[in-house]
């Protein structure tokens, strides 16, 4: 955060770049596909969008403008996220033949790794309820609570309304037998049973452990050409028997921390998953219901050689058999990193735009 304001790469990088006469923003968009070069099937040349609006009248239905085309001079750039890149590069005929096909759409390149390759650093949320001290849970339950937060907040810029959820971050091994930390913690005040729902009306933190490293691979795609349709995400979360064995740990050493000695006088109980889960079987049974996505999806357009089938772009982010066109989001790790995804995806960006720099220089 900067000054109370939580800081973000909009207000890092282009809001102080919204004065310059040769950047236009246009928010409010849905991408429909890429343009293809008409003498030239695996040339990209431009984008097609339609600006979103509510239905009046209908709550959550969305209609979209006529379509709008844009051209590139030099290089389209796709960053829409391992989400998104995935849904536009598929409804735009690049990836599996097959799939796109049966959809009705043309294929222009066969890339069979886009959509697949999905990761994500899964998060196990144990709860537990304290007792001797105040938690975020009480401070929000009450109108004149919250209304206290909000003014704090606007008076001086502090208190709980300028926290990000996680107030401390911990790394640590699953086991003694693996040689680097393996686990992240993200430690909250508060708690609550699913995300989007109300937090608790008692006292409790959440230890929110992930795994850094999954060897389970998910995928995203398509399940119809509509802009607006949605995708079908298979996280394929806990696939792997080592993804399993190390969930169980991460629970068991959650559990061992929990009890050290500085935090008895809080009295420390589980709540979720419950201490009734004991055995190996039980634990993991334990992670798939109090597991969830940190929102660190990576890998559906993963970098590669193009001897690889399953790569999408090469070491500078071109797309694999297609010109014109570059990847700089998250879906271009090959492997999720071991930590919080943000600032590799910044350092992604930068690179991109440090050889796109250098691809016009050269060709001038």
């Amino acid at each position: 955060q900067r000054r109370g304001v939580r800081w973000n790469a909009s207000k890092a990088f282009l809001e102080p770049a919204l004065s310059r006469p040769n950047l236009t923003v246009i928010s409010q968009a849905v991408v429909d596909h890429l343009i293809f070069d008409p003498l030239d099937s695996c040339k990209v040349i431009g984008v097609q969008y339609r600006n979103r609006s509510q239905r009046a009248g209908l709550q959550g239905s969305e209609i979209l403008s006529d379509p709008v085309r844009v051209g590139a001079r030099a290089e389209l750039v796709l960053c829409a996220g391992a989400i998104g890149s995935v849904q536009i590069m598929e409804r735009s005929g690049l990836g599996q033949v097959e799939r796109l096909s049966g959809m009705g759409i043309r294929p222009r390149h066969r890339l069979a790794g886009v959509g697949e390759n999905l990761q994500d650093h899964l998060q196990l949320r144990l709860i537990y309820k304290v007792s001797g001290v105040k938690t975020l849970n009480a401070q929000a339950k009450h109108w004149w609570g919250r209304a206290a937060m909000g003014l704090e907040y606007l008076l001086f810029r502090t208190g709980p309304l300028t926290m990000s959820p996680s107030q401390m971050g911990v790394f640590t091994r699953s086991s003694a037998s693996v040689d680097r930390a393996d686990l992240e913690y993200h430690i909250q005040p508060l708690s609550l049973e699913r995300f989007g729902e109300p937090l608790h009306d008692f006292p409790a933190f959440t230890a929110s452990v992930c795994h850094l490293r999954p060897s389970s691979r998910g995928s995203v795609h398509i399940n119809h050409p509509s802009s607006l349709a949605q995708p079908q995400i298979d996280p394929c979360y806990l696939a792997t028997d080592d993804d399993r064995q190390v969930a169980a740990s991460a629970i068991r050493v959650t559990r061992g921390i929990v009890n050290q000695a500085p935090l008895a006088a809080y009295r420390p109980q589980e709540y979720l998953p419950g201490p009734q889960y004991e055995s190996e079987e039980a634990l993991v049974e334990a992670a798939g219901k109090v597991g969830t996505t940190i929102f660190h999806p990576v890998g559906t357009l993963k970098m590669g050689p193009a001897s690889d089938p399953s790569a999408v772009v090469d070491a500078q982010l071109r797309c694999h058999g297609v010109r014109g066109l570059r990847v700089a989001d998250a879906s271009v790790m090959p492997t999720i990193t071991s930590g919080n995804t943000n600032a590799p995806t910044l350092m992604i960006a930068e690179r991109a735009a440090a050889w796109m720099l250098q691809a016009r220089r050269s060709a001038s």
